[in-house]
């Protein structure tokens, strides 16, 4: 193979990598950046523990979660470990 095949060949996999590997992540992480900012009180959410609860307050950072029917059970968080957000039905 020439020199000029090599570099084809080797642009191929670049292009390739990207599309497979780099592509994926930055629309992943845009989308967690887009779902973290419509967050708001009120909303059911799942944590990247697997628990369901509401977020009764929030900060820039942290929201105050509240699992369960026990209205005690309230616990901090940071916003990034929420995975998925359900917004309530009016």
């Amino acid at each position: 193979m020439n020199a000029m095949g090599w570099i084809v060949y080797f642009v191929f996999l670049i292009g390739l990598m990207y599309f497979i590997a780099i592509r994926p992540q930055k629309k992943e992480k845009k989308r967690m950046q887009e779902l973290l900012a419509s967050v708001a009180i009120g909303d059911s959410v799942l944590t990247s523990s697997g628990m369901y609860g509401v977020i009764i307050d929030m900060t820039d950072d942290t929201v105050i979660v509240e699992f369960g029917s026990n209205k005690n059970c309230r616990i901090p968080m940071r916003k990034d470990a929420i995975v998925q957000v359900e917004k309530p039905e009016l």
